[in-house]
């Protein structure tokens, strides 16, 4: 039934609980949105159908006797493509590893699949995951939620528009620097951003080890909880119920809100007004260290991405879309010398932030100071696409850089999203929080 797509993934799970939602009939469902949807072929770029029917039979025949594997057993999700299939072209998004096929998944496919739940397919994505705007002329560019005219976020930009188009329940992507949040918050959903070291990356392709986290996109904060679990393969957790009363809120002043355009600015001062009317204290907190380790990026991302990638960059560098591959090329230019030193210099500030923001329950900012660039001009004005590509990712890449969990939620203006960053490995406390936020954000007026 049509109705079963726009529902959240804890909802369908609790539906299939009771019979009233049979995996198969979900599971086709699912199937023929994407077959049918207009854009189907810009958000998947492979359907794992075959795989899915098979394990929603077995998800039906578990619902039917009593003996579901998780609250999720039986729900439908997608996968960004660069988590490994077994036996599925698994491509990152680049001509540089077409026809990759691997022997076996994920750890974290593996988990979720442990657990019921099922493989929709693979998600297009921005090629190697190396850039925020999610534009792909490789391979597939999704369109945004809210205007087609308007590239989506990525890189996980097909784990996005999967959910926003009602193709698949919940998505899984990846997050080096803001690629689970931005198109998440531009396509008006939850994201999570997980810890470094907290979720397996066996079997994820990479793009910068010491910065690639795992988090999913969804409808709600209990779905982002309930995938987490899972995805760390282990069950879901009855959600926490919290209020915002008492709890103290840092809202970082430092680099966030330079340049800020109107539409988040405004988003982010409404959601600030009523967190304080439910009761939170918030506080303006400046770390000035920040802007320092925001001018180290370019020399962490781009070095550890060109050393891993080099080899086959330099075999064939034709097939790459010549604004990511200047990116990675970047990375050359940096000296072994200077990359250790700004490691050095990181994690000096990763102390400096650990202590000031150790009072606070979460640190607020917005998720990105801009609204979703232009397509076509991207693909003509090299200015403005370098431009827009380090704004988006300037306020996401907070959280990479001090190796903590990060939440986005949606706001009432669309395409504007508001972040909460917990602390390292508190991705349980800051889901709580988020909750807690998010029964105040859903009262806004749409």
């Amino acid at each position: 039934m049509k109705k079963w797509l726009n529902m959240s993934a804890s909802d369908i799970g609790r539906g299939i609980a009771k019979l009233d939602i049979d995996p198969v009939e979900l599971t086709e469902n699912y199937l023929n949105a994407i077959d049918n949807h207009e854009s189907g072929y810009q958000v998947y770029a492979r359907v794992t159908a075959e795989r899915a029917i098979e394990e929603a039979k077995a998800a039906q025949q578990r619902a039917r006797s009593g003996n579901r594997l998780s609250l999720l057993d039986g729900v439908p999700i997608s996968w960004k493509d660069l988590f490994d299939t077994a036996a599925v072209g698994t491509e990152s998004g680049s001509a540089l590893l077409s026809g990759r096929v691997p022997n076996d998944d994920a750890i974290v496919l593996k988990n979720a699949t442990q657990l019921g739940l099922i493989c929709l397919g693979k998600t297009h994505m921005t090629e190697l995951a190396f850039s925020g705007l999610g534009l792909n002329p490789v391979t597939a560019t999704p369109p945004n939620k809210n205007d087609d005219a308007l590239v989506p976020g990525g890189s996980s930009s097909g784990a996005a528009l999967s959910v926003s188009f009602n193709l698949a329940a919940a998505a899984i992507g990846s997050d080096t620097g803001g690629s689970v949040r931005i198109p998440a918050a531009w396509n008006d959903l939850v994201g999570l951003k997980t810890t470094s070291g907290r979720l397996s990356l066996e079997g994820v392709v990479p793009l910068c080890l010491q910065f690639d986290t795992i988090g999913p996109l969804c409808r709600t904060v209990e779905d982002a909880g309930n995938l987490f679990a899972i995805l760390e393969g282990r069950m879901p957790r009855s959600a926490h119920t919290e209020t915002l009363k008492g709890l103290r809120f840092a809202a970082l002043q430092t680099v966030v809100l330079d340049g800020i355009q109107d539409s988040p600015l405004e988003a982010y001062e409404n959601a600030l007004e009523l967190i304080q009317l439910a009761g939170a204290n918030i506080e303006p907190l400046d770390i000035i260290e920040i802007a320092e380790a925001t001018a180290l990026s370019s020399v962490l991302y781009s070095t550890e991405a060109y050393g891993l990638w080099r080899n086959l960059i330099e075999a064939s560098p034709e097939k790459m879309f010549s604004k990511i591959l200047e990116r990675f090329r970047a990375g050359k230019l940096v000296s072994g010398p200077d990359y250790v030193d700004a490691w050095s210099q990181l994690n000096a500030i990763r102390l400096i932030w650990n202590n000031a923001c150790a009072a606070y329950d979460a640190v607020l900012l917005p998720t990105s100071p801009i609204l979703p660039p232009n397509k076509q001009r991207l693909c003509h004005d090299n200015t403005y696409y370098i431009n827009q590509n380090l704004l988006a990712l300037r306020n996401t890449r907070v959280a990479n850089l001090m190796n903590t969990c990060a939440l986005t939620l949606p706001t009432d203006v669309p395409s504007c999203g508001i972040m909460l960053i917990g602390k390292p490995n508190m991705e349980e406390l800051l889901l709580r929080h988020g909750r807690a936020v998010e029964s105040i954000l859903t009262k806004m007026p749409q």
